[in-house]
């Protein structure tokens, strides 16, 4: 087939293309992850059920060197790739979409769609770092497991989480992420730097309804696929589910019992 009939074949198809694109992004993030992204660590060592996480281990803080930085970062930012790309498919592939209606070609245009929209996630996993190595040096966080170590921590993020998941901000951005049509059309914009910041913008709305879901990891363990695929879990249904909003709040009530629950935890054991 010629490079012209090459061009001409896919332009038919692009639909196909975004989603086969989608779930191969998907599929390297996740399988980076479960495979230790770059940290040395079996991801089953770091993974635990148990609620909260053991808090009676050394905290094993070590020398953050440039390239421990960069892992970290790398670590971060594929981990919201894996997590968050999926419940972002419906507003990328309407945007395919509504491009191949136009006649105005698909799968490039959304890529640049699709890579303003991890930029945003980039920025967060900029700002994780850095509170995982403030949380690290103070003896907060555990630097080979990644979890909690302090009860108190914990408590405050939990709170944090669910009261946000009660507010009118997180009501408001998660409306953005749940309608996708309604943001494509209030926020069109044409070309390629039209799309990516289109992509930009709506990354911004996914990362104000959850950022404070992916702190949650601190809580539960960086790598503790157990709460990386419950929250991945619980992002799709907020975004995506027919009553995402009833999921919202009642996660932000599960939060604050898992407050109560450490609190009463730790005043028992006379933390």
């Amino acid at each position: 087939m010629s490079a012209t009939g090459m061009i001409e074949f896919v332009a038919r198809r692009q639909q196909a293309v975004v989603v086969a694109g989608l779930v191969l992004v998907c599929v390297l993030a996740w399988a980076f992850v479960l495979a230790g992204a770059g940290t040395g660590m079996s991801i089953s060592a770091m993974s635990t059920f148990q609620f909260p996480p053991p808090m009676n281990r050394p905290p094993m803080a070590g020398a953050w060197t440039a390239g421990y930085w960069l892992t970290m970062l790398v670590m971060w930012w594929v981990m919201m790739v894996a997590m968050m790309l999926p419940s972002a498919a419906p507003m990328l592939l309407l945007f395919a979409a509504m491009r191949r209606r136009a006649s105005q070609g698909a799968a490039v245009p959304t890529a640049w769609l699709a890579a303003g929209y991890l930029l945003a996630w980039l920025g967060f996993s900029v700002a994780a770092v850095a509170l995982q190595y403030l949380f690290e040096q103070v003896g907060l966080l555990h630097g080979m497991m990644m979890w909690s170590l302090s009860p108190w921590l914990s408590v405050a993020i939990l709170v944090a989480a669910g009261l946000y998941q009660l507010t009118p901000l997180k009501q408001a951005c998660l409306s953005h992420c749940r309608s996708p049509l309604a943001f494509l059309m209030g926020h069109w914009r044409p070309g390629q730097m039209g799309a990516l910041r289109m992509g930009l913008a709506h990354g911004v709305y996914c990362v104000g309804c959850c950022w404070f879901l992916m702190a949650l990891l601190f809580v539960g363990g960086i790598m503790n696929v157990v709460w990386i695929a419950g929250l991945a879990l619980i992002v799709l249904v907020e975004k995506v589910g027919p009553h995402g909003r009833a999921v919202s709040i009642a996660l932000g009530v599960l939060c604050l019992v898992g407050a109560v629950w450490i609190v009463l935890g730790a005043v028992g054991a006379g933390g």
